[in-house]
């Protein structure tokens, strides 16, 4: 192929990744932000176990797309995120990304197990969950590569274990077996003696929780085959 097939290719993934980043980064912002008000605010679901993982699930996004957006964003204008010039900051990207992806990832996977708890028929099942119940040096910049993780132990744990397992098989099958079963146990509330507000609150937090899974699966699934796909067939500097 010709090179200015590969340079109209890097043109339109620029461009690409550029508005793509600043949309969500507005979306991301003003919906994580009106979550976090809706939640916290309303009287409805105060106390309410489910909402508090939203709540943090929705801080744990809104710090993202604050943090890594906004660098995705100066990186396709300037064409430089800054690590290669700031340590700290190499350190902190590899500190803090993982860091909210997890809480995020695992935020998700909390709300569909209690609400499938709280929503069962047995009084010591819905008793289970309650809102009762953290390696920044392996990271360093290396003067061919930059910003990378050069601990050689570490590296197989983000290959082998964060990317195929932490977030990615695991918060998928805890997802979709508890809000599965959270969808079952709301379909027997009628049977049960429960405050018509109680089971109205029920159904529309399964609800939101089933929607909000159906969501996460189709937009992290693809992404989760990709880096499974790169860790068993990396790719080489002869195959670029």
């Amino acid at each position: 192929m010709s090179s200015s097939f590969f340079t109209q290719t890097l043109d339109f993934v620029t461009q690409y990744t550029f508005y793509s980043g600043c949309v969500t980064f507005i979306l991301g912002i003003v919906g994580n932000a009106i979550n976090i008000l809706v939640f916290s605010q309303l009287k409805l679901f105060r106390g309410n176990r489910c909402a508090f993982y939203l709540i943090l699930e929705s801080i744990s996004n809104f710090l993202f797309h604050f943090v890594f957006m906004t660098l995705t964003i100066f990186t396709s204008i300037y064409g430089d995120d800054g690590t290669a010039h700031f340590p700290i900051w190499c350190k902190l990207r590899y500190m803090l990304g993982p860091t909210f992806a997890v809480i995020t990832y695992y935020m998700i996977c909390f709300t569909t197990i209690d609400q499938y708890f709280s929503t069962h028929y047995r009084y010591n099942f819905r008793q289970i969950c309650t809102i009762n119940i953290i390696l920044g040096s392996f990271f360093d910049i290396q003067p061919l590569v930059g910003c990378v993780i050069s601990n050689e132990i570490y590296l197989q744990y983000t290959s082998f274990l964060y990317y195929p397992v932490l977030i990615g098989l695991l918060p998928i099958v805890i997802t979709l077996f508890f809000s599965l079963l959270a969808y079952r146990n709301v379909r027997r509330i009628v049977r049960r003696q429960l405050p018509i507000v109680r089971r109205r609150l029920d159904r529309q937090m399964t609800a939101m929780i089933v929607i909000r899974v159906i969501f996460f699966i189709c937009l992290v699934l693809p992404y989760n085959i990709c880096r499974i796909y790169v860790t068993i067939y990396p790719i080489s500097r002869d195959d670029m």
